[in-house]
């Protein structure tokens, strides 16, 4: 039974390899040490593989030209009164000067290390030739020329990062735009590789309609800074957690999706209500606390435990909930330790929950931002699968 439920995903990866010319795939793979997920762009000419961070809130994509040991022939600088330049500031005014830029000077466009909270002193918005699906098929994009500096923090061998939030820089808004693409795109992360569908498809065989199926939706909600659901209460094993979750006019009571912060935040007073109901769970589950690890502070012993307390985020009723299982709330460490992976986000985090990397992997998520739905699927790992299962039904890092 488990090797069918694999097989019926594999189909329904493999038909979305084979999708038409509307949807675009882009591997991702996990970098073990800085917990980074990355992938790769061939651009310029000649053509050279970049490996790239992938910031799922990011609105623009900046890459360190100057790691290419040959300069690109086709690069191109946008110029500052260019409507390309205008349209990359998204109107905001440059605060280093009080008159316009004189009309032949490079735009300079300063995108944030968003790993470190780093901002570049310099940067220039350039457009070149991007491989999307193999080196006959290449596209206009438009990016940010970035110093080396600013890879401090990434990922070794990352020479950028790669946007897919809602801003008209993202790589996502410029794939739509161009092969005139649904604005929809669907994440799959994995501890090992993953992948990011661009563009929708249509879905008529059997294998494809029993996954679409499994699917929950709820509202998105963007801005600059990124994708956002509204949890309404939490469940620890089915029990409600008392909280005083914020429903300001700011926040809304808002929760941030992140492929850049490792595991889960929650802002201090909610953190410690969780942590309490979770101590009890397992206390009732006969689990054995031992020494916090750095950066968690409920850790146990994994000797004899097969299953540990379900966790339910509530969103907007209380049929529709984002269930988090065992593989994707315990982060195993050795063969005799796990530890929660929750941590507490501090006591004036910008959003009061953030759902980290580490939850977000080996779940389906289809943004459509057309319409302002997440869809989403429950773990694969209950289906005896994951996201990395698929590799082979995508293009590899060369066709890309």
């Amino acid at each position: 039974m488990a090797s069918f439920q694999a097989s019926l995903l594999l189909l329904f990866f493999l038909n979305i390899f084979h999708a038409p010319a509307s949807a675009f795939v882009l591997p991702v793979s996990k970098d073990p040490s800085t917990l980074q997920y990355l992938t790769s762009l061939s651009y310029g000419t000649p053509l050279v593989p970049t490996q790239l961070v992938l910031d799922l809130a990011a609105p623009s994509l900046w890459i360190d030209c100057s790691s290419r040991n040959v300069a690109s022939s086709s690069l191109r600088t946008i110029l500052s009164r260019s409507i390309e330049c205008l349209a990359a500031k998204s109107h905001r005014f440059d605060e280093t000067s009080t008159r316009l830029p004189d009309q032949h000077q490079p735009c300079q466009i300063f995108p944030e290390n968003t790993i470190t909270g780093m901002i570049p002193r310099e940067g220039n918005l350039v457009q070149d030739i991007v491989a999307l699906r193999s080196a006959e098929t290449v596209y206009p994009l438009i990016f940010t020329c970035s110093s080396t500096q600013q890879l401090n923090g990434l990922a070794v061998g990352a020479q950028g990062m790669v946007g897919l939030g809602r801003g008209r820089g993202s790589l996502s808004s410029q794939i739509f735009n161009s092969l005139n693409a649904r604005r929809e795109f669907t994440l799959c992360l994995s501890s090992s590789s993953g992948v990011v569908l661009f563009g929708r498809n249509s879905y008529e065989s059997q294998p494809e309609v029993e996954i679409l199926r499994s699917l929950a939706f709820t509202p998105v909600f963007t801005n600059q800074k990124g994708y956002f659901i509204t949890v309404n209460s939490i469940k620890i094993d089915g029990r409600r957690l008392s909280l005083s979750l914020p429903k300001n006019q700011e926040t809304k009571g808002r929760t941030q999706l992140s492929s850049i912060v490792p595991y889960t935040t929650m802002e201090s007073s909610i953190y410690d209500t969780f942590k309490k109901a979770y101590l009890k769970a397992a206390a009732a589950m006969n689990m054995t606390r031992v020494t916090s690890v750095t950066p968690f502070e409920l850790c146990f012993s994994s000797k004899g435990v097969d299953k540990v307390p379900m966790i339910d985020l509530v969103l907007q009723s209380e049929m529709v909930k984002w269930r988090i299982y065992g593989r994707n709330s315990m982060v195993r460490l050795g063969s005799e330790v796990m530890c929660l992976g929750f941590v507490d986000g501090g006591l004036n985090p910008e959003y009061p929950i953030l759902i980290g990397g580490y939850q977000l992997e080996d779940v389906i998520m289809q943004f459509d931002l057309d319409t302002s739905i997440l869809g989403f699927s429950s773990s694969l790992l209950l289906k005896h699968s994951s996201c990395s299962d698929f590799k082979s039904g995508f293009m590899s890092a060369e066709s890309v």
